[in-house]
């Protein structure tokens, strides 16, 4: 089950009515993909969500009803296959994580909450395949999940007014590394020293939809080798 919709004067939004799912996500991807193909310099931009891929189309150059029709198509046409959901699509990217109470101030909280120790909870955040879901909230930040349900928490009630660039946060059943110093409201277990995003004339991001993430702890010593500070 799906719709397609308007998304501001300029744009269409395609809804899948279902949960997550990498095996969307991959669904989603080849639309996008089809898409760029298809309307050309017409269209301006496009995102892909958790269920939701948005085309944003210059003004003018959007012909609703013809666009509306190609987008129905595509998605009728796409055979969401459960099958595949565990082959790795896109990059894998390993993210070196230093995991400890000096850069990570809700890590003893988040064990002491689960009844773990810190070597538990570090053994389970690194023990998993992270899928990339979806971009946004600020540049090079990326939903990642899903993390394991031993580790699922809520975000915080009082949001922190700055949290570093580097922190590895937790919130629900997702994870993710703030590429930058900005608010956020995710509990924090550890940092990374690897900059996920370099701004410029031609910005780039470490991670984008589909990828696959693995997070690797390393040592204090390794951190500040890599660039972190304490």
């Amino acid at each position: 089950m799906f719709e397609v919709g308007p998304a501001g004067e300029e744009g269409l939004r395609l809804v899948f009515l279902q949960a997550p799912h990498p095996a969307l996500t991959r669904c989603l991807l080849r639309i996008q993909s089809a898409a760029k193909r298809y309307f050309g310099e017409n269209m301006a931009d496009s995102v892909v969500g958790y269920t939701t891929l948005t085309l944003l189309f210059h003004p003018l150059q959007l012909e609703r009803d013809r666009a509306c029709a190609w987008l129905t198509e595509q998605a009728e046409c796409e055979a969401l296959d459960d099958s595949d959901a565990d082959n790795l699509t896109g990059t894998l990217v390993t993210l070196p994580v230093l995991y400890h109470p000096l850069v990570a101030p809700d890590l003893e909280w988040l064990a002491d909450q689960n009844n773990m120790s810190l070597d538990q909870v570090v053994a389970l955040h690194t023990g998993t395949t992270y899928f990339a879901y979806a971009t946004g909230f600020a540049p090079g930040f990326c939903y990642l999940g899903d993390v394991p349900a031993e580790l699922g928490t809520p975000r915080l009630a009082n949001p922190r007014a700055a949290v570093p660039a580097g922190a590895v946060g937790l919130a629900d059943r997702q994870t993710a590394v703030y590429p930058g110093i900005s608010p956020g409201g995710w509990r924090l277990i550890g940092s990374c020293p690897r900059p996920l995003f370099q701004s410029g004339d031609h910005p780039t991001a470490c991670l984008a939809v589909g990828d696959s993430v693995q997070f690797e702890a390393i040592t204090t010593r390794e951190f500040l080798r890599l660039g972190g500070e304490l």
